[in-house]
C-alpha cells in the first residue's frame, strides 16, 4: 500500500489526486507503482526517497535524448521530480507488456543498430554527454572526450575501480592488473568509430516487450560511446538471442575484432555490479580481464 503522504504528494505533482496504487516490478533499486488518477489512464511511477537527487530527472533527458533518434520504442516521460522537490519520483506512460513475437529480436537488432547510427548525422565530435547521469545508483560522468580509449579508462574503467578500492572490495594486486590494463587499452579497443548513441545499461531486464511485440528500450544510462558498449551488456545476462544480433550486424556491420573486445566493455557493467552488489562480483571482473592482462 503507499504510503498516505506519499500518495498525496504524487497526486499533486501530477496534477491530480491518485484514485488506485499498485505496487509492480520495476529494478532492484526503486520502488514502482502502477497508478491512476481520475481520468483512468494508467501510470508507471518509481519512487526513491534515498536516490541522488537529480537520478530521475536525467534518467528522463536520457530517454528525450534516445527518442530523438526515432530508432526504437521508448516510454513518454509524463512528469519527473527536480532537486529540492519534496517527493523524488519518475513518471511514465504505461506500457502494457506483451507476448514476444517471432519477429521481436531482429526488430530489436535492427532498431538498435539505427540508434547506435543515428548521431552519423548530428554534430557529435566527442564522446559523452552534456550532463553526467547514473549506472543503477552509482554516478557516472559523461564530461566529453575526443579519445574512446581515453574515455573508456577515465570515465568509466578508473572510477568504478576507485570505488572498489575504497570499499576494500578490490585488492592491490587488482589494481596492478588494471594499470598494465590501461598501458594496453589504446591497442586493445582497435579500430576507434564515431560516437554512437548509447543505451548505456542495456541488459535483458531494461528490454520490454509490448503490446504487438514491440521491442521498447527503459531505464536508460546514456551518452555517446562506442556501439560494442551495448551490445556486450546485451550479451552479459542473456535476454537477447542471436537474431537480434544477426540483424544488427545486417543493418550495420561490426568492425573486425569485436568478438574480442566483448569482456572488455563488459568489465565497467561487472565492476558496477561488485560495487553495487558486493565483491563476489569481483571474481567475475577477475575472470574477465585473464584474456587481457
Amino acid at each position: 500500500m503507499m504510503n498516505p503522504f506519499v500518495r498525496e504528494q504524487l497526486g499533486q505533482a501530477l496534477g491530480g489526486a491518485i484514485v488506485e496504487a499498485r505496487s509492480v516490478a520495476g529494478g532492484d533499486i526503486n520502488q514502482a507503482w502502477k497508478v491512476r488518477q481520475a481520468d483512468g489512464v494508467p501510470l508507471f511511477v518509481k519512487l526513491n526517497p534515498e536516490a541522488p537527487a537529480d537520478m530521475f530527472l536525467v534518467e528522463a533527458q536520457g530517454l528525450a535524448w534516445l527518442a530523438e533518434a526515432q530508432a526504437l520504442a521508448l516510454p513518454r516521460v509524463v512528469a519527473v521530480s527536480s532537486p529540492g522537490d519534496a517527493l523524488n519520483f519518475l513518471a511514465l506512460e504505461w506500457a502494457e507488456p506483451g507476448p514476444q513475437g517471432h519477429r521481436t529480436m531482429e526488430r530489436c537488432g535492427r532498431g538498435l543498430a539505427r540508434l547506435h547510427a543515428s548521431l552519423r548525422d548530428v554534430d557529435a565530435p566527442a564522446f559523452g554527454l552534456a550532463h553526467d547521469n547514473y549506472i543503477g545508483r552509482l554516478p557516472q560522468s559523461n564530461q566529453p572526450m575526443s579519445s574512446w580509449s581515453e574515455f573508456w579508462r577515465a570515465r568509466r574503467l578508473e572510477p568504478q575501480l576507485r570505488l572498489a578500492v575504497d570499499s576494500q572490495l578490490a585488492t592491490s594486486r587488482d589494481q596492478r592488473t588494471f594499470e598494465k590494463l590501461f598501458g594496453k587499452l589504446d591497442a586493445l579497443l582497435g579500430p576507434e568509430e564515431a560516437p554512437a548513441r548509447l543505451h548505456g545499461d542495456l541488459w535483458g531486464g531494461n528490454l520490454l516487450v509490448a503490446v504487438g511485440g514491440e521491442p521498447m528500450l527503459i531505464d536508460p544510462a546514456a551518452y555517446a560511446g562506442c556501439r560494442e558498449v551495448d551490445l556486450a551488456m546485451m550479451r552479459l545476462f542473456g535476454g537477447f538471442d542471436e537474431r537480434c544480433f544477426d540483424a544488427y550486424a545486417e543493418e550495420w556491420p561490426l568492425a573486425p575484432g569485436h568478438r574480442d573486445r566483448v569482456a572488455l566493455y563488459q568489465l565497467y557493467y561487472l565492476l558496477a555490479h561488485a560495487n553495487l552488489f558486493g565483491g563476489g562480483w569481483m571474481r567475475s571482473v577477475r575472470e574477465a580481464l585473464k584474456g587481457y592482462v
